[in-house]
């Protein structure tokens, strides 16, 4: 047996052990590969939850082929609002959005004990209300901070906190169609018997108390929404993700009984899993918090930590939007790079009559201090040939991934495409696009 060993020196089992793992990793992908749905099939799912699901299959398959750099094999996912596009943004901040974290703190899961959100980092806090002070988008006096993991866990807690626990049916919720396409699945994924998802608020005709969910801008087309029900009875939520300066001029600071906002719309950082929640009630936010305690038992303190870094770094870029020598200012940045990507787009529609966009009015910007067009996160796209029942199969043939109109409460000539991609991506979509119009 030492003969044996004393043939092999550390390097050759070295070598001998990568060659092994090497070929184990080939069998996995030899595996993998036998399973991929080929041709991104376009059947229709049993449920809202299915699709969402296949949607999520479709993007971890396109992400699978995103080494392809030769433009025509290459899957472009614009199904998922995936905000890549602020990347080259902040990766020239360099370090100044850095933090380090030593190994002993926030190892507590309390933030600030003397805080009915116990969780919430205070320094979180102060970023957050210092951000909305300077573009006056929403109003912070009087309102409590809840953090979420994503606003859409601060969702789900709104729909929670604001249910009747002794009513004898759950709570309709609604949502003007196009509506965004998560709702209903949200809504419905527990079966709660405290709410239950009622569709479109347009066709709401239920007497009783409801639950209304307004987004504005609205995803997926774009337009500032207001409450269409209006009914005694019925409780408003404000899901305000995209009310800012780069999608939409900001009019005025939002004053409603409860909004939503988010990192990942806000800056770009999807990842950190942030959002938070502006509360007027506090017996509304006492529930909100009780049920992201039972649920995930408070919110990470590192990423909220993070989140702060990113909020004071774009909060100090910003201080003068209208100096035009101001070349960091993130929100400058953010809405010419917009711009330029819904001009380029509508360039594109235009060249042919295959698609249509909406058409948005111009507002006045407070922030900007200059009138503005809104320039949505998504492109609420429509098939206009006659030919065409399907536009989101037409577009998957030319390898475009994009979330058909039915998921939003609509027919499904309509599509919405992400226009937060990577450069390389956005441009190569453009060109497809015109292709097919040819």
């Amino acid at each position: 047996m030492a003969s044996f060993l004393s043939i092999f020196t550390m390097r050759n089992l070295f070598v001998l052990s990568l060659a092994l793992n090497l070929s184990l990793i080939m069998r996995v992908f030899y595996e993998g590969e036998k399973h991929v749905p080929h041709g991104f099939s376009a059947q229709k799912a049993d449920s809202g939850l299915e699709k969402e699901a296949h949607a999520t299959q479709r993007t971890l398959v396109s992400l699978s082929s995103s080494g392809q750099d030769d433009g025509e094999k290459l899957i472009i996912n614009l199904d998922h609002g995936d905000p890549t596009m602020y990347e080259s943004y902040w990766q020239q901040m360099g370090e100044k959005t850095t933090v380090v974290i030593p190994g002993w703190q926030s190892m507590s899961y309390f933030s600030d004990v003397k805080n009915p959100c116990w969780f919430l980092e205070p320094e979180f806090a102060k970023q957050v209300v210092r951000l909305h002070n300077l573009v006056g988008n929403a109003v912070t006096e009087g309102r409590q901070i809840v953090v979420g993991t994503g606003s859409s866990q601060l969702f789900l807690a709104a729909l929670y906190a604001l249910a009747p626990k002794d009513a004898s049916e759950p709570i309709s919720v609604i949502s003007a169609a196009p509506f965004y396409s998560s709702y209903p699945s949200m809504t419905d994924y527990l079966k709660s018997g405290l709410y239950k998802w009622a569709g479109d608020a347009l066709s709401f005709d239920k007497e009783g108390p409801y639950i209304e969910l307004v987004t504005s801008p609205n995803n997926p087309d774009g337009f500032v929404r207001h409450s269409m029900v209006n009914r005694t009875g019925g409780i408003l939520v404000h899901d305000l993700a995209y009310y800012w300066p780069q999608y939409t001029p900001i009019s005025s600071a939002a004053d409603h009984d409860l909004t939503l906002f988010t990192v990942s719309k806000a800056t770009g950082h999807a990842g950190t899993r942030i959002g938070w929640a502006l509360v007027k009630d506090p017996e509304v936010a006492k529930k909100m918090i009780k049920f992201i305690e039972l649920s995930t038992i408070g919110v990470s303190r590192d990423s909220q930590l993070r989140a702060a870094r990113i909020l004071e770094v774009m909060t100090n870029s910003s201080q003068n939007p209208g100096r035009l020598e101001s070349g960091e200012s993130f929100f400058k940045i953010s809405y010419h790079l917009m711009a330029e990507r819904w001009q380029l787009l509508r360039e594109a529609v235009n060249r042919g009559r295959f698609f249509s966009l909406p058409d948005f009015q111009q507002g006045f910007c407070q922030f900007l201090n200059q009138v503005s067009q809104p320039q949505p996160a998504f492109a609420w796209l429509k098939c206009e040939d006659d030919g065409v029942e399907d536009c989101e199969s037409l577009l998957r043939g030319h390898k475009i991934l994009t979330r058909g109109g039915r998921s939003f409460g609509v027919g499904p000539k309509y599509v919405r495409v992400s226009m937060l991609d990577r450069d390389h991506n956005f441009n190569l979509f453009l060109k497809r696009l015109a292709s097919i119009q040819t």
